[in-house]
């Protein structure tokens, strides 16, 4: 375990750099959210950021606690359908927004989730694994909500919008970064708690 420890620390101090702002990005080499020492890899990105930045990668559970509300009853509910290749997102309960995602293509299938956030959220998130480019200083992935292990919504740049409306990712649910934005805003405004992630 401390070998696996010590190359994640190589890894992070090849990798880890500074953007705009002086905020740090995230970037996860050779990221899986499969990986067996995926909570292990996260909960150490956690560390160095907070390190970096004085914040904590989490925000809290809001007003309300996880699991008091279930899907449409939620002040925010997104709801994944993979067959679609759509997000529809309701706001108390009316669906608000509709949106073309990406999830995980052959070999790396998105599972179905039914549960709110973990709480984990990331504006600036990058993978030097799948670069594909940097969407205004955040990296590849940016405004990413964690829902489970290293499974997440989160922005795409440019070279793979073409690719939203069919499955392309490597597991996490990709948006356009601006439907992300709002989605990673909603979560932070309301709360892990009053937010429900369905994955279908």
């Amino acid at each position: 375990m401390k070998s696996f420890i010590l190359s994640i620390f190589v890894i992070c101090s090849l990798n880890l750099t500074h953007g705009a702002e002086s905020a740090p990005y995230n970037i996860l080499d050779e990221l899986d959210p499969r990986d067996p020492h995926i909570e292990e890899i996260l909960q150490y990105y956690d560390e160095r950021y907070t390190e970096e930045t004085g914040q904590s990668p989490f925000i809290s559970e809001g007003e309300q606690e996880k699991g008091w509300c279930y899907q449409s009853a939620c002040p925010v509910w997104a709801r994944i359908i993979r067959a679609e290749q759509m997000m529809y997102l309701y706001v108390d309960g009316v669906v608000t927004y509709v949106w073309l995602v990406s999830t995980g293509m052959s070999g790396y299938r998105t599972p179905a989730m039914d549960q709110n956030p973990n709480g984990r959220i990331y504006d600036r998130y990058s993978s030097t694994t799948w670069p594909g480019g940097d969407y205004n200083g955040l990296g590849n992935m940016p405004y990413a909500v964690f829902i489970y292990g290293g499974y997440a919504i989160h922005g795409t740049t440019r070279g793979n919008w073409p690719m939203l409306g069919r499955p392309a990712s490597h597991g996490c649910i990709r948006l356009h970064p601006d439907n992300a934005y709002i989605f990673n805003r909603m979560v932070r405004n309301n709360g892990v708690g009053s937010v429900w992630v369905t994955v279908e």
